[in-house]
């Protein structure tokens, strides 16, 4: 399993797809960066040798911003919303969807699970 830029990227699958489990490679990226390092698309990733390997990584590092440095801007972005106090940053304080998504219904995955209210019972139900 080569590991490039601190992921181990599957085997069996062509170098084009392996690339794309590395945070911030999409299938553009992984493209660009085997144009750039001569390696071919179709060759499976076990099958890629120290040197490209090497190659692709130095590319990776010089020229993109991927694994832990881009989880880091994200999280200082967010931070950054968050203290300027925007409606951005309040949503994501709040934990809600920041991105205009209705919330009255849907949402779960940013709210969590439901919360049941209790109802009131009535005078009339209690005597």
């Amino acid at each position: 399993m080569p590991r490039i830029a601190g992921v181990d990227i599957p085997n069996e699958k062509r170098i084009v797809i392996s690339l794309q489990y590395i945070l911030g490679v999409g299938p553009h990226i992984a493209r660009q960066i085997l144009k750039a390092t001569g390696v071919s698309e179709s060759v499976r990733a076990k099958d890629v040798t120290d040197d490209e390997a090497k190659r692709i990584a130095v590319e990776l590092e010089q020229k993109y911003t991927v694994e832990g440095a881009l989880r880091r801007l994200v999280q200082s972005n967010i931070q950054r919303l968050k203290d300027i106090g925007c409606y951005r940053g309040l949503r994501h304080r709040k934990g809600l969807p920041v991105r205009g998504q209705r919330t009255k219904t849907n949402s779960r995955t940013r709210k969590g699970k439901a919360k049941t209210v209790a109802v009131k019972k009535s005078i009339k139900a209690m005597r």
